[in-house]
């Protein structure tokens, strides 16, 4: 007779014992070609980040933080949704007139803290396709973040060295003048259509490969365009609008909770930082474009502090891949790299499996929440989903961000907190994998990438190994130069089972 009041009294009792959904505001802001070694906070010596460094300080540093691809659109498809980018096809770097490729319906970090009563906004690079089958630059640009759970978007489209150079503004691009048209197509629309191959002598910013059709304030793009010259923007003044943009928003929803992503693309190319930061480094336009994110994240700071809500907001700061040097312009990277290390101690960089592609900077920041410190547990920018979610008590389901783990505890610096207990990076189309399982490093490598030895410091990033998979144990060679794979046959054997299982589930995230 008295089961009913036990069972009801454990459940309390139970339910009791469950730490109580938080609300802070969220901001993820994530840099674009942002190395390991590019911050002073993580080591850099030629430069010097000082916002960055401060919310470090204040904050946990990850020395094991990862995004899971070593390209921009993949790593964002997994940061958004929660699931590897290779198991959707499509996900590779989206072309200019690119379709949405986080299809509505689809869950996502917006979806799911606006559930949970979360303002949300998208602003800087998307790079994730817009419209269905295409974009209709001069009509309502859908679907894009509007309809996968964003409130707000101020978005540069794809990627500045694509075209084309104008701002998205929830649907539509900003200050278009319809009797102007904009036209975005694959080939040059007729044979006087100025590039960079034919107009070279005209350009401020020369090219070394690949960025050679549309020119654009002096700079030649991937890809064409024409008209729609009222919308377009200066390079110079991107990270300006970033800041303008977020500020404005944040103050609008200060009252909270609000997440807010802010994509930042200062360190990809082509590298054209505003006047005044032009200069401020002897690294050339790549250290400047550096030390313009860190302003654009000191100014956000500014603006938490001033609206006296910086107490209330858990920072993350992250990047899209590792580094790369000449990306395709000749702006100085590779001749005034001096003794700058942007990937650190590891090898291989952007378009890498090696962990240069894939570990870079990684902070969270929560005033009076996150204990200040250095953590070597691995965490990724896939699992923010999964642990905002348990953090503000949002409901994941089932069939959605299938590869976002939970690992909160970590990320808020909790005593005897672990992160992952594993981790699958993949290259851009997921050709290419690195499997690391605690300090062992499986790297399957169908393709050869002749990664920029200067990147790294070592003779060629990829001269580790020469089979398809290569073994190697991190603790003891972080920079992945020799390889163990003939030595540990059981373990390369136990590794290569874990990538196969990881390949074939379609999914890592365990349903409770």
């Amino acid at each position: 007779m008295f089961r009913p009041f036990l069972v009801l009294l454990l459940g309390l009792v139970s339910f009791s014992t469950l730490p109580a959904a938080e609300k802070p505001n969220i901001i993820v802001i994530i840099a674009d070609d942002l190395g390991y070694g590019d911050l002073s906070c993580y080591g850099a010596t030629e430069l010097t980040t000082p916002n960055i460094d401060k919310i470090a300080a204040e904050g946990l540093r990850f020395t094991s933080g990862y995004c899971s691809a070593s390209t921009c659109t993949p790593t964002r498809f997994s940061l958004l949704t929660g699931t590897y980018a290779f198991r959707q096809k499509g996900t590779g770097i989206a072309p200019p007139n690119g379709p949405a490729i986080i299809k509505p319906g689809t869950e996502t970090i917006a979806s799911l803290l606006k559930k949970v009563g979360y303002a949300t906004a998208a602003i800087g690079k998307w790079h994730l396709g817009l419209g269905d089958p295409k974009p209709d630059w001069n009509g309502e640009l859908k679907p894009g973040p509007l309809e996968i759970g964003f409130d707000h978007c101020h978005l540069l489209p794809t990627t500045n060295d694509r075209v084309p150079q104008v701002y998205v503004h929830d649907h539509r691009v900003l200050n278009l003048d319809p009797k102007d048209p904009l036209w975005v197509g694959d080939t040059a629309p007729d044979e006087n259509h100025p590039t960079g191959l034919k107009n070279r002598d005209t350009l401020k910013l020369d090219w070394s490969h690949g960025h050679n059709q549309t020119i654009h304030n002096g700079i030649s793009r991937i890809g064409f365009y024409t008209g729609g010259v009222a919308a377009r923007f200066r390079d110079e003044d991107l990270g300006d609008e970033w800041v303008k943009r977020s500020n404005s928003w944040i103050e609008a929803h200060k009252d909270g909770p609000f997440f807010l992503y802010l994509a930042s693309h200062d360190i990809h190319v082509p590298r054209m930082p505003h006047e005044r930061f032009q200069g401020k480094t002897k690294l050339g336009l790549r250290g400047d474009s550096i030390v313009e994110f860190d302003a654009t994240v000191g100014e956000i700071r500014k603006t938490l502090e001033r609206l006296k809500i910086a107490e209330n907001t858990l920072i993350v700061i992250c990047s899209d891949n590792g580094p790369v040097l000449d990306d395709g312009y000749k702006d100085g990277a590779v001749e005034k790299l001096g003794d700058h290390q942007p990937a650190g101690p590891f090898s291989g960089g952007k378009y890498s499996v090696l962990e240069g592609g894939t570990r870079t900077p990684f902070i969270v920041s929560w005033p009076g929440r996150v204990k200040p410190g250095v953590s070597d547990e691995v965490a990724c920018t896939v699992d923010l989903a999964a642990s905002f979610a348990a953090l503000t008590g949002a409901a994941l389901p089932e069939n959605g961000c299938l590869d976002s783990l939970n690992v909160l505890p970590a990320l808020l610096g909790e005593a005897g907190a672990k992160g992952r207990d594993h981790l699958l990076q993949q290259d851009n189309n997921g050709v290419n994998l690195g499997l690391r399982v605690g300090e062992w490093k499986l790297v399957k490598q169908k393709n050869q990438v002749k990664t920029q030895a200067t990147v790294s410091r070592k003779k060629a990033a990829e001269a580790g190994g020469k089979g398809p998979f290569r073994l190697y144990r991190l603790t003891d060679d972080p920079a992945e130069t020799k390889d163990l794979a003939a030595q540990e046959a059981g373990k390369l054997e136990e590794m290569k089972a874990k990538m196969e299982e990881i390949l074939t589930k379609g999914r890592t995230r365990v349903v409770q």
